[in-house]
């Protein structure tokens, strides 16, 4: 049997020293957390389930203003004076240079960027009277573009809104086309297309893919039918 005197000797510092004993308790709750009461255990899951939330919507804020979502630079408010004509003015010869833009597109980028409505107003007008900026031009141009691709008046007119132009300017454009054939003669090339495409199919799979095609590209449901009875009615090609 071990003796009392001897224990006491062989882990005096345990008992004695008081130090040592408090060391001896700290390294007990570093190592051992989950010996710590339940409130407390709660607790520090608590608090660390709330760093970790913390951490990540800090890492997603930095990444947004790294992308420009949504930094200050990307919503265009960090111009330094909002109504420097020659600021604003070399600001939109730019825009103009990296691309041609209707006006009505060309004043929304301008005041993203944070310039003076009024500002961009007179820049407009200066660029209009200098021929650098042309609506009916670009009109046009965007017309031929659909056209090229075979829209229809519906999906002509939907893309050059899109694109900026004016309401007005659009439908006068996009009406001066169809009376001049320009959509009719593109629906009759997106139906021949369309009947080369599906050469040995059966009829009616072949009129449901030209329909298809015909209405994303915004055309005249009469006139798809037309085209359609044309070229995949059977009794038509018989």
């Amino acid at each position: 049997m071990i003796r009392a005197e001897d224990f006491l000797a062989d882990h005096a510092p345990l008992v004695g020293d008081d130090s040592a004993t408090d060391a001896v308790i700290t390294n007990q709750q570093r190592s051992f957390p989950a010996r710590q009461s339940s409130a407390g255990s709660a607790a520090w899951h608590r608090r660390s389930r709330q760093q970790r939330t913390n951490a990540r919507y800090a890492s997603r804020s930095q990444s947004i203003g790294m992308s420009g979502v949504q930094s200050d630079s990307a919503q265009g408010k960090g111009v330094e004076d909002p109504r420097d004509y020659d600021a604003c003015r070399e600001a939109a010869l730019r825009l103009l240079d990296a691309a041609a833009r209707p006006s009505g597109a060309l004043r929304d980028r301008l005041i993203a960027k944070g310039y003076d409505e009024d500002i961009v107003a007179d820049v407009i007008d200066r660029l209009t009277q200098l021929s650098l900026l042309d609506d009916e031009a670009y009109a046009q141009s965007a017309l031929r573009y659909c056209l090229n691709r075979l829209m229809g008046q519906r999906g002509a007119m939907a893309d050059l809104t899109r694109k900026g132009v004016g309401r007005q300017l659009a439908m006068r454009v996009c009406e001066q086309a169809r009376e001049q054939g320009a959509f009719e003669d593109a629906a009759w090339e997106l139906g021949r297309q369309s009947a080369r495409k599906t050469v040995g199919l059966d009829q009616q799979t072949r009129k449901r893919r030209f329909w298809s095609a015909g209405g994303r590209k915004g055309h005249n449901p009469a006139t798809l039918g037309e085209v359609a009875h044309a070229l995949f009615d059977q009794s038509s090609n018989d």
